[in-house]
């Protein structure tokens, strides 16, 4: 199934999204749960009569008055993760990034799949994106798809671990390349240059909905995997094109690893990664490669950014600048 929240009274709302339109959950049955948050934390129990409920709301059976999708504000499809990890999931990205960088393929990258711990808290779904001066010095987008866990589990192995999986999002990990470059340089993070907007949405898709685009995972690598096309365009023109079946590392593979002797919980969000393509300092970087001349490109105040999955929606957004000259980089100490 295909469900949404969106904005109803100012309150969180969840709905079906059937045929284009959205049917609250708890109108189309009194029992069901009004939110996102609701449903993950009694999933095993609540989703058997969620897709009873839906099936009746397919064939007719049950009378309630949808509305037209989008509604005036959709919400993130989880508003407020319990966490939010992102993986690195993609090896062309990676070689792509690493060869611009000129320096060698990592050879770790084939031997375990790593993530990092993003601002749960700035969650966002589609709309505008709010950014700080300094986080125009290079402003990036990353295409990327991610999960959202639907039931507690400890120490999960890599072939029981897509049972875990709620459902898929578009996720666009927003990135001030600028702000990320100089922290790393300190061998911790990326925290200020990631921290201030992460989007996902504008739907999340349950595993039953992508079984006709499965496919096999990469050899020696274990879970699920879909043939998706994903692409990224800025103000109408196409930037980016991948596929979710380019993950060499699966999800599952990358639950196992964050699951390892800690709890996940119901409402951690995890990304995949930056799919090959997937980001301007990868294309800028590829870009000079061909000719030294280039002038990179990075995102800009006004730019609308469209992210598309196939079978996950489209998630749009646009970049609006602060009305203001604070800077932290302005603060560095001679």
């Amino acid at each position: 199934m295909k469900l949404v929240t969106y904005s109803r009274s100012g309150k969180e709302q969840l709905a079906f999204l059937i045929s284009n339109k959205l049917y609250d959950t708890n109108l189309a049955a009194p029992h069901l749960p009004a939110t996102m948050k609701e449903l993950l934390e009694h999933w095993e129990r609540d989703f058997p009569i969620m897709e009873r409920v839906e099936s009746q709301l397919k064939r007719g059976k049950i009378e309630v008055k949808g509305i037209p999708y989008p509604p005036e504000e959709i919400l993130a499809p989880v508003p407020h993760p319990t966490s939010c990890r992102d993986g690195y999931a993609f090896r062309q990205h990676v070689a792509a990034a690493r060869r611009n960088r000129k320096v060698d393929m990592i050879a770790e990258f084939d031997q375990y799949p790593i993530f990092y711990f993003t601002n749960h808290n700035a969650i966002q779904g589609p709309g505008n994106i709010y950014c700080m001066p300094d986080h125009f010095r290079k402003l990036d987008f990353e295409l990327e798809a991610a999960i959202v866990i639907c039931k507690k589990g400890r120490n999960i192995k890599a072939a029981d671990a897509d049972q875990y999986i709620g459902g898929y999002m578009i996720m666009n990990d927003m990135s001030a390349r600028t702000l990320q470059m100089e922290e790393m340089l300190l061998n911790l993070g990326p925290a200020k240059g990631k921290d201030f907007s992460t989007v996902i949405g504008p739907m999340l898709v349950t595993p039953d909905e992508l079984e006709a685009f499965k496919i096999e995972a990469k050899p020696n690598h274990t879970g699920n995997a879909y043939n998706l096309k994903m692409t990224c365009t800025v103000n109408g023109e196409q930037v980016s094109q991948g596929n979710m079946g380019d993950m060499d590392w699966t999800f599952a593979e990358i639950i196992e690893r964050c699951a390892y002797g800690v709890d996940v919980l119901p409402g951690d969000v995890i990304g995949s990664g930056t799919v090959g393509t997937g980001c301007f300092l990868e294309l800028n970087g590829t870009a000079r490669l061909n000719d030294p001349n280039h002038e990179d490109i990075w995102l800009e105040d006004g730019d609308v950014v469209e992210m598309e999955i196939e079978g996950l929606g489209v998630l749009t957004n646009r970049i609006k600048a602060e009305k203001t000259d604070w800077s932290i980089l302005a603060l560095k100490k001679k």
